[in-house]
């Protein structure tokens, strides 16, 4: 069982910007892997009024330890005023796996 890992969540409007912040976060080393999954909708309230938009997901694959400064890039990179970054706790996985996530999150010496 581990809770270095984390998954953190970030819908985009659009696949350019998927693929610009997908790369960005890898090419920093803040990410392993970033998933970009498209064809989500997304019902929300924003300033007082129902919303629908279609989306797309980004799934990145991080260490809890670099939380901070991903979300930092991503509202750096994001075009919306509030972008949706949320991290969830891996709380176990494939141990090769997990340690394939750190070995690409480790800056070459």
């Amino acid at each position: 069982m581990t809770d270095a890992h984390c998954i953190v969540l970030c819908t985009v409007p659009d696949a350019a910007t998927a693929e610009s912040l997908a790369r960005a976060l890898v090419e920093a080393r803040l990410a392993a892997c970033v998933n970009v999954l498209p064809g989500l909708t997304s019902v929300y309230r924003w300033q007082g009024q129902i919303q629908q938009d279609n989306e797309l997901l980004l799934i990145a694959k991080t260490r809890r330890e670099n939380f901070d400064a991903l979300c930092t890039t991503l509202r750096g990179l994001h075009p919306y005023e509030l972008p949706e970054i949320i991290a969830v706790p891996v709380i176990d996985g494939l141990p090769a796996y997990l340690g394939w996530i750190d070995q690409n999150l480790e800056h070459p010496t």
